[in-house]
């Protein structure tokens, strides 16, 4: 697996605004000492590469403002309670929090502390306070174009879906997916399986063996939504010979001539962009989504790093071709891409 995400290239837009209010001296809306901003997980970080690339977005932009960032990780909601808590304690100029675990938490934290901001990543409350910004993500695009390398690149017309919850938040991957598939093969089937359970984004050996069950069914192309559990959905597919599909970042390098491609979450463009807002004293209470427009979400085919990235649909130039054009459709409106609200 990759050490670290693709060069952060296209931060250089959100970065240098943070430089220039730095270099401003502009106090940006927070009472923080704004010295610090802190980053606080829902779950170890461990080998979940979202978590990771969470981490290493928040250090960028620190090392932009001159401040320095620090890490609590968290392991279930006790935990996330007192991270939040203590990190709250520290007076910083954000608190950086990421995805859905904390959609409550935010809530009742923004409220308890006014004179503090807030940064939610890859979800938003349904009630947003003015302290606090979110910024998700529009994974149904991306997974759609994975969708549709599946369907040409299918021998038994049959795609299927390993994700972490049987949820809206993941039926934004799991039915985008088989829709992208049917858009090519009108004829596709298509399975999901859901891991569950208390550890449903770090369970390889449960994602792995519900990835086995899908291909014994005759899937053939299989989708890994699990976060720290994609790894056994890539040795299940290697073990059976079928392809696999990667999320959040460039998952290539861990199945070499297995994963075909990645849905790709920019989460550093984001949170670099979200921090932006706060120093340039931009109003809260705002949910900003980011898609294939807003480079927030793609597929590692189509970024500049995809010659280097290892996948194995740069071997089918035919289905890239294809990939381009839809991607063009959906930026042009053409195409519309039905999804569930989170």
């Amino acid at each position: 697996m990759p050490t670290s995400p693709r060069p952060f290239r296209t931060l250089a837009r959100g970065l240098v605004a943070l430089l220039a209010v730095t270099a401003a001296g502009c106090g940006g809306g927070s009472t923080g000492s704004g010295s610090e901003i802190v980053y606080v997980t829902d779950a170890p970080i461990g080998q979940n590469q979202f978590l990771q690339l969470g981490r290493i977005g928040t250090e960028q932009a620190a090392r932009a403002l001159g401040a320095s960032a620090r890490t609590y990780e968290s392991a279930d909601e006790q935990s996330r309670r007192s991270n939040l808590e203590a990190a709250v304690q520290r007076r910083p100029l954000a608190v950086v929090l990421i995805t859905y675990e904390f959609d409550d938490l935010a809530v009742e934290f923004a409220e308890k502390y006014p004179d503090q901001q807030f940064v939610l990543v890859d979800s938003c409350p349904g009630r947003i306070p003015a302290n606090l910004r979110c910024g998700t993500f529009k994974e149904y695009e991306p997974s759609y174009l994975l969708g549709v390398e599946a369907g040409l690149l299918s021998r038994s017309g049959h795609v299927g879906t390993v994700a972490a919850r049987d949820s809206a938040f993941f039926h934004r991957w799991s039915d985008a997916f088989a829709l992208g598939a049917r858009s090519v093969n009108p004829g596709a089937s298509d399975s999901q399986v859901f891991v569950g359970g208390d550890n449903a984004v770090g369970d390889p050996a449960r994602a792995k063996e519900l990835a086995l069950t899908a291909v014994q069914s005759g899937v053939d192309q299989i989708y890994g939504v699990t976060g720290g559990g994609n790894g056994g959905v890539f040795e299940a597919a290697a073990q059976s010979r079928v392809l696999a599909y990667g999320v959040d970042v460039n998952q290539c390098p861990q199945a070499p001539g297995v994963v075909v491609d990645n849905a790709v979450k920019r989460v550093d463009k984001v949170v670099a962009d979200l921090l932006s807002q706060v120093h340039d004293g931009k109003p809260g209470g705002t949910s900003t989504a980011f898609g294939l427009a807003e480079d927030g979400s793609t597929i590692t085919s189509l970024t500049a790093d995809a010659a280097a990235s290892g996948c194995v649909v740069l071997g089918h130039p035919e289905v890239l071709e294809r990939v381009r054009q839809t991607r063009d459709d959906i930026l042009a409106g053409r195409v519309t891409v039905p999804h569930a609200d989170k």
